[in-house]
């Protein structure tokens, strides 16, 4: 694709990696992006495309035939999910997200046997895991299995992350990279103060992103951070430095339709030089407290992980008719 001559998305990928969120594996390739991510939601969308109707009649037709019920639908959906990795993975250089069944966020032990299965499966496909990002709700069940994965070289993407208490744990924990939802935190404290708009610079999802990041490179955590769920292209820009952005394929568009001038907003010089408390270390107790104390945060990772249950059931269902 043509950049303008000062078309933001240009100067955007020039101090951040872009990632693109979407299972839409046409729109990957429209964008070339770094990385993508995928979710249920977004598996969802794309397989009731019938361009890609391949990738499920794949799953199903190699689904152990030993299996059957509950068991059968998990293996399906498991590949399913693998399949449009894979897909995405060859139209890409860098790395793909896949998610471990939300309904497993408060099963450490579970959420490391799914993550082990979803490797195998790529594996079984020729994809090293180095291109692989499980992602895992930031309970602290999922954090617990993040430590165990990352020590057996299986890197996690930790998801519905909404403080900076999980975003503490997260990084402690080794996970190789959290994805703090922007536009979520906003919809929350719209609904919650009766505030309609806010200046992008004052907008709750960015000053949590902004304060999440400066954290971290001021006390030299290796866990990288990647904004996620964006409502306008000006959370984007407000957090134009950040390591990684992962960006739906609509804001893509505008961001490359609009110009003008895109200053760097994050910088780890600048978070060097702040006077940031340390929060220590985040214990489970410590976690829970914190998660707690923040009403937003506690409300929207609980009300993300049933909005991915819904999304998981109804693919599931989808998947029920193919078997």
């Amino acid at each position: 694709m043509e950049a303008q001559s000062n078309a933001l998305l240009p100067q955007l990928r020039a101090m951040t990696t872009v990632v693109a969120d979407t299972g839409d594996i046409d729109s990957i390739r429209q964008w070339r992006p770094v990385d993508a991510t995928t979710n249920p939601s977004l598996i969802l969308a794309a397989a009731q495309q019938p361009e890609y109707r391949p990738l499920i009649e794949q799953a199903v037709a190699t689904a152990p035939t030993e299996l059957t019920g509950r068991a059968r639908i998990d293996a399906i959906a498991e590949q399913v999910a693998v399949n449009f990795g894979h897909a995405i993975l060859e139209l890409i250089p860098g790395r793909v997200s896949t998610e471990v069944d939300a309904r497993l966020s408060f099963d450490a032990g579970a959420s490391v046997a799914k993550a082990r299965r979803l490797i195998k499966r790529y594996e079984d496909l020729g994809v090293d895991r180095e291109r692989i990002l499980i992602k895992l709700a930031s309970t602290w069940e999922g954090i617990d299995a993040a430590r165990a994965l990352e020590q057996e070289g299986i890197h996690c993407n930790m998801t519905l992350l909404f403080c900076l208490g999980q975003a503490v744990a997260c990084a402690q924990a080794g996970a190789t990279l959290i994805s703090p939802f922007v536009g979520r935190i906003l919809d929350w404290y719209k609904q919650h103060t009766g505030q309609t708009s806010y200046a992008p610079e004052e907008d709750p999802g960015v000053r949590s992103v902004t304060a999440i990041y400066n954290y971290y490179k001021h006390y030299g955590l290796r866990t990288q951070v990647m904004g996620a769920s964006f409502r306008n292209a000006e959370e984007i820009t407000e957090l134009a430095g950040c390591d990684l952005l992962t960006i739906a394929p609509k804001l893509l568009d505008e961001l490359q339709q609009r110009e003008g001038e895109l200053p760097r907003k994050l910088s780890e010089d600048q978070a060097r030089d702040l006077q940031i408390p340390s929060l220590g270390e985040v214990s489970e107790s410590v976690f829970r407290w914190h998660l707690n104390e923040d009403a937003m945060a506690t409300e929207k990772l609980a009300d993300g992980i049933r909005r991915f249950a819904v999304d998981q059931r109804k693919l599931e269902a989808l998947l029920e008719q193919w078997r």
